[in-house]
């Protein structure tokens, strides 16, 4: 079974603005990212992607904008030769529509975790909301919460082997 660890988007993987981020032009990666993605890795981890995108269901923008920015990243983490497994994403807001998919809910982990082969009780989630942390203790993954567009540098000690 694989070790990942799940990444939450918008204030983890990239700079969170305080609105929603879907034009590529507006899109930056934290500090110090992939440097704490190589030293993660190393210890054994695989890493999956797990985001709320309700920006979607606002209609503040699309499918293919988001799908846009997951080519992005997944060309990112091919340059640094970083096993990222996939990208899955809510498009629901409560607001306007319900879904299990929507953090804090779990249905993304679960899919994630049955498509994968993936071992929760070795695996983590780095987020920098409580519905982040809520969703991963849902499925017996243990959650780390960051502030937003804190380096994963300062967490690394944190991650055992």
């Amino acid at each position: 079974m694989r070790k990942v660890v799940f990444l939450d988007r918008d204030g983890v993987v990239n700079v969170e603005r305080g609105e929603y981020t879907y034009k590529k032009e507006d899109f930056r990666f934290t500090e110090g990212f992939f440097e704490a993605l190589q030293a993660i890795n190393q210890k054994g981890y695989e890493f999956i992607i797990i985001t709320n995108q309700g920006g979607i269901a606002k209609g503040i923008y699309t499918h293919e904008h988001v799908i846009e920015l997951n080519q992005i990243i997944s060309e990112a983490f091919k340059i640094h030769k970083l096993p990222l497994l996939d990208i899955f994403y809510s498009p629901y807001h409560s607001y306007f529509s319900q879904s299990l998919s929507r953090k804090p809910d779990s249905l993304m982990l679960e899919k994630a975790i049955h498509l994968y082969n993936v071992n929760p009780q070795k695996s983590l989630m780095i987020g920098d909301s409580n519905r982040d942390i809520i969703a991963a203790e849902k499925v017996g993954v243990k959650g780390i919460l960051i502030e937003a567009n804190t380096s994963l540098l300062s967490i690394i000690d944190w991650i055992g082997a």
